[in-house]
């Protein structure tokens, strides 16, 4: 485990909670991100990421420390996440024809950048997310933290709790799946 990790996780233990709060602010950005390319959808990314901390604070005197800290909060913050789609897909059925999920507008955070350029890499974006959302749960989860957050594989198979040789067959999967996707959609297109 990370040395600054290992001493913050510590200090928050013998009762200096600031020291979690460092925690929070060293790895917020990376897990909001990783979160929210689980969900596609902001409000419901930052909900995830701030329960994750919580739930990583009030169990904290539960991490063995056999991984990074890291690891144990990605994987919490994507069991919530796994759990939430599953409640938004039950959700979802129950109110089929309901527009919400439609109203998906990104964050263009580009500065200085010609319009055009701008517009399409949003556009690039949005396609190659909408695309992502297609695969399953298991799937998407192993492509955005291999393919997307450029985890190792020994490091995926930690923050999802399997076996290395099921991470590496869930992205040989999720890229085929994914191209399969990405065929069809095109094929639609003409």
């Amino acid at each position: 485990m990370n040395s600054n990790d290992a001493k913050l996780i510590a200090e928050c233990l013998t009762g200096r909670s600031e020291a979690f709060g460092e925690l929070v602010c060293r790895y917020q950005n990376r897990l909001y991100n990783s979160v929210y390319r689980m969900l596609n959808d902001h409000e419901d990314a930052l909900d995830v990421t701030q329960d994750a901390f919580l739930n990583a604070y009030h169990s904290l005197n539960s991490f063995k420390g056999d991984s990074e800290f890291f690891t144990w909060l990605y994987r919490i913050a994507f069991n919530a996440a796994v759990s939430l789609k599953r409640k938004k897909k039950l959700s979802y059925s129950l109110n089929w024809g309901s527009d919400e999920f439609s109203n998906f507008e990104p964050v263009d955070e580009s500065y200085g950048v010609a319009p055009d350029a701008s517009i399409e890499k949003n556009e690039e974006e949005m396609k190659v997310q909408s695309l992502i959302n297609q695969l399953s749960n298991d799937h998407r989860a192993v492509l955005v933290l291999k393919d997307i957050e450029g985890y190792k594989y020994e490091v995926i198979a930690d923050i999802l709790d399997i076996p290395i040789g099921t991470v590496r067959s869930r992205l040989n999967r999720a890229r085929l799946e994914l191209r399969s996707i990405f065929e069809k959609q095109e094929e639609n297109q003409k």
